[in-house]
């Protein structure tokens, strides 16, 4: 185990650098057209290919990072160029974190890699949970997945919403029900193929951020996969029903697993978000001069910045902490991944919101970035969990009692 550190060490440091400077010097730049234009940035994703900063290889070392860190850190490196851009590219990683989650380890290795492709043929992954019902109340799915034993087959049925990379992915994870009457207990994950008859894009979503990132519905209409495409495997799922059945507490949860994982990393991209803001209006305040002085020499802009830079650098200790916890086996006993995603998020609101008012009418008007991450930034307070979800979440795990 890893012990807990702030120093990263220089592996860190370099990888690090790394991707800022991909941040800095090809997304950055991007960020504004590709708001625009409302569409997946798929040469932006083939540079992140070509330097194999958008691969399995790279992904798979940032999780199996020991101290937890590596992940988070490229996240909050690429948001600070643009989220948008940085969901396209890593929104495979989701896809993959259902795989890892609930897979067996042959599963990953035969589809990880087809999460990312190659440089010379990109391919995406998505993970489809939510549905128009069935958001942050992910017990009520109504997507079903009934096995046929005669031909070893699972049949899928159902749409979902809401799904980044939902309906261009050439890997779906799809989270389904298998029996219905045990809620979340009843639902298992699966691998949809690639080119899988039955899989179809939905409605595309006009968003409010993260524009460069794609989100659509995706309609399962008898979607038949063979069953090893069953995430963990058939023998382990039966179990898990059977332990439901008789009233028995699961600690295995199909969509909670994946989520557990990701939402310290969700964090990092808002925390990205939050400090690209802090910097920008930093700098604006330095330069800008109104009654003969730069305006961060009065107290209303100063303390401003101050008190950004202070829930910035808290969001940090929060997501750093609870990535450690999660890759060395640290139980969430206060809902600590929550606790990370949740004030993340919320930070990049304000601190995006705080920066737009320092810059005044510059700060809203599309000549300047700060409109766009805050644009942004509102996603980081609902998706993977509102906010009033993980604070449900926390406030279950501090008191023991079932808060509704």
């Amino acid at each position: 185990m890893a012990e807990f550190s702030l120093d990263l060490d220089e592996d860190q440091l370099q990888i690090q650098k790394w991707v800022h400077d991909f941040a800095e010097n090809v997304i950055r730049p991007a960020g504004h057209e590709w708001d625009e234009r409302e569409e997946t940035p798929w040469p932006i994703i083939q540079e992140a290919a070509k330097i194999g900063l958008y691969s399995f290889d790279f992904i798979s070392q940032a999780f199996f990072d020991e101290s937890g860190l590596l992940m988070p850190i490229a996240n909050e490196e690429m948001a600070w160029g643009d989220a948008g851009i940085a969901l396209a590219i890593f929104g495979s990683t989701l896809g993959l974190a259902g795989i890892a989650s609930n897979g067996t380890p042959e599963q990953l290795l035969e589809w990880g890699p087809q999460c990312f492709g190659t440089p010379e043929k990109i391919q995406m992954a998505a993970f489809a949970v939510s549905e128009a019902d069935a958001g942050s109340d992910v017990s009520s799915l109504r997507t079903t997945a009934v096995y046929d034993e005669a031909k070893d087959e699972w049949v899928l049925n159902g749409t979902k919403t809401w799904i980044t990379n939902g309906g261009i992915a050439d890997i779906h994870v799809v989270v389904a029900s298998v029996d219905p009457a045990l809620g979340s207990r009843g639902q298992a994950s699966f691998i949809v193929p690639p080119k899988t008859p039955g899989l179809s894009q939905g409605q595309k979503f006009k968003k409010m951020g993260i524009r460069a990132s794609h989100t659509a519905e995706v309609v399962l209409d008898e979607v038949r996969i063979p069953g090893h495409c069953l995430l963990g495997g058939k023998e382990k799922l039966d179990e898990k029903l059977a332990r439901a059945r008789e009233g028995k507490r699961s600690t295995s949860q199909a969509a909670m697993k994946t989520f557990e994982a990701s939402r310290p990393t969700v964090g990092a991209q808002a925390l990205g978000i939050a400090r690209a803001a802090y910097e920008y209006s930093l700098d604006y305040a330095k330069e800008r001069k109104a009654f003969g002085r730069a305006i961060i020499e009065n107290q209303a802009i100063a303390f401003k910045l101050a008190d950004m830079k202070t829930r910035i650098d808290a969001s940090r200790l929060l997501i750093w902490r609870a990535s450690w916890m999660g890759r060395n086996g640290k139980e969430f006993t206060s809902g600590e991944g929550s606790m990370s995603k949740l004030y993340a998020g919320e930070t990049a609101v304000y601190v995006t919101e705080e920066a737009i008012q320092i810059m005044g009418g510059y700060g809203y008007i599309r000549e300047h970035p700060v409109e766009r991450w805050h644009r942004d930034s509102k996603i980081y307070t609902i998706f993977e969990g509102t906010s009033e979800i993980q604070r449900l979440i926390i406030a279950r795990a501090i008191s023991g009692v079932h808060i509704q």
